[in-house]
């Protein structure tokens, strides 16, 4: 008897260990999904990047973070403009960014490097960034507790243009740069702590300058570029990071960059289900949130 109750009471503890072992997966294995379901069975080669809509013309209107209680809107709303609001209403799926930090080896490879990583004098990284929908992108960099800047859109990379297809990889700094010094971001010797600010929306931010607006403002008076964002706008992209977001990591860390990625990198190409996925992959939890900002902490010694 005392055997076969001991018995069951392993098979009982088993059970329960598989149960806690899949629900702790479920939440990876949701977020993966979701994000890589959506990119295309096989890359098409012909492919081309598509023409980039119309930009809204009310893009220097003003913006509110408070939820609006009559629409049920969330926080942030008011980020971004509302053209095609009724479309926006009836996309169920979740915005979603992948992202994989590539640091320079010695021999000019391109190597996946956790983004914890220590880096230090001389050392050259470039982050690739994947979205899940068709949108706008926006990075702003600080160092230490210095004033934010805007480094993408940037005037010298397609007129100034921020619009992004869904699964089509960008790099920021680009390797698509007519001046190779500013194919990587360079750390030198001054230690400090650095924080790029990666905004993916559907629609383009208020008040924040791209394509030839950002072109003739930079033109016009070169001091005011990089662009600096108000203190309001600021305000509303910190806020924009308090929204709740799933988060998953891959284990691919020390690997080099593939020709997939590559190609598809510079020829606008979407990755299809067979390129290796992002390094972190983050979604927001509501599909009706606007913007997905992640702030990426580099450790500089």
């Amino acid at each position: 008897m005392k055997s076969k109750s001991l018995i069951m009471l392993l098979a009982i503890v088993a059970f329960t260990c598989g149960l806690l072992i899949v629900n702790a997966q479920e939440p990876d294995d949701e977020v993966r999904g979701a994000f890589l379901s959506s990119r295309p069975k096989t890359t098409n080669s012909n492919a081309t990047r598509r023409r980039r809509p119309p930009r809204n013309s009310n893009s220097n209107a003003s913006s509110n973070t408070s939820t609006n209680t009559n629409t049920g809107k969330p926080a942030n709303a008011n980020l971004t403009s509302n053209r095609n609001s009724s479309a926006m209403n009836g996309r169920a799926q979740a915005i979603g960014l992948g992202y994989t930090l590539f640091m320079r080896d010695p021999n000019g490879r391109s190597v996946r490097v956790e983004p914890g990583h220590e880096f230090h004098n001389g050392d050259r990284v470039r982050i690739s960034l994947e979205p899940n929908v068709d949108g706008y992108l926006y990075v702003f960099h600080t160092e230490g507790d210095g004033p934010p800047e805007m480094i993408y859109p940037d005037r010298r990379l397609d007129a100034g243009e921020n619009w992004i297809e869904a699964h089509v990889p960008l790099e920021v700094p680009s390797s698509e740069e007519s001046d190779q010094r500013f194919h990587w971001f360079v750390f030198d010797a001054n230690p400090a702590n650095e924080h790029l600010y990666i905004v993916v929306t559907r629609e383009p931010l208020n008040s924040v300058p791209a394509g030839a607006e950002l072109v003739s403002l930079c033109l016009a008076n070169k001091d005011k570029c990089p662009w600096h964002p108000s203190a309001e706008v600021w305000a509303q992209i910190q806020d924009a990071t308090k929204a709740e977001v799933k988060v998953v990591t891959s284990k691919t860390f020390g690997q080099s960059q593939t020709d997939t990625e590559k190609v598809a990198t510079t020829r606008g190409l979407g990755l299809d289900k067979s390129a290796p996925e992002p390094a972190v992959i983050r979604m927001n939890a509501a599909t009706n949130t606007p913007v997905l900002v992640t702030v990426l902490d580099l450790i500089h010694k």
